[in-house]
């Protein structure tokens, strides 16, 4: 399943996940690698009982600007993340049957459907599924943190964690181009941590694998190469 563990006679054709990250500030609480933690995660537990998909290592890093405010970021930007894309694509292409870039960073849109686009423009299978969940916060929150403990406990500073700003994403939004997350949140927080809970993450992951396995199984991207 975990294509870096190969050798090469032993990688097959085969439809290939590519984990997308970042590495960004999440809270006084969880990790700066988050969202790459959390889109592997849901690759690997999706290909688990899938035939022919292998994961490949997570892209650690993404267009994470909005939260150059804090310490640790490290954002490449969209068009460095966009040309990324586009050449892991067309180097997967040579061997893997399909590709796929599971997207854990809300931040990496819209560059990532844009850079599908141009592979399959090329003639590429390529695709890309959002690792999202029903009502789930905007950032650091119950959402993310309820997900990490299930995946690693030991990475979450439980005692730092604290409530950000909890008001609607969309109320947010002039602010936040402005100025970045920074500009409304001094803890890094669009949401509330209380309540977060290892059983909830657990929940949350199967979700969001079981929407991946179906969305590979269906295999129908819309315009955009979004798997539907």
């Amino acid at each position: 399943m975990n294509l870096g563990d190969r050798a090469w006679p032993e990688v097959p054709s085969a439809t290939l996940l590519v984990p997308l990250g970042a590495l960004e500030q999440h809270g006084p609480h969880l990790p700066l690698d988050t969202d790459a933690r959390v889109a592997a995660a849901v690759a690997r537990r999706a290909a688990a009982d899938g035939p022919a998909l292998l994961v490949a290592p997570p892209l650690a890093y993404g267009a994470s600007g909005e939260h150059e405010g804090f310490p640790g970021t490290l954002s490449i930007g969209h068009e460095a993340l966009r040309a990324v894309l586009v050449e892991l694509g067309r180097s997967a292409s040579r061997w893997a049957s399909r590709l796929v870039f599971v997207n854990g960073h809300g931040g990496n849109l819209p560059t990532v459907p844009d850079a599908v686009a141009q592979l399959r423009h090329e003639g590429r299978d390529a695709a890309w599924s959002p690792c999202v969940v029903t009502g789930g916060d905007a950032h650091a929150g119950r959402t993310e943190t309820s997900i990490l403990l299930a995946l690693d406990p030991a990475a979450v500073r439980q005692d730092a964690a604290e409530t950000g700003v909890t008001a609607p994403l969309a109320d947010l939004l002039p602010a936040l181009r402005a100025g970045g997350v920074a500009a409304v949140s001094s803890n890094g927080i669009l949401g509330d941590p209380t309540g977060a809970s290892a059983p909830e993450g657990e929940r949350l992951l199967a979700e969001m694998a079981e929407a991946l396995r179906t969305r590979l199984t269906r295999w129908r991207p819309d315009p955009t190469g979004r798997l539907t």
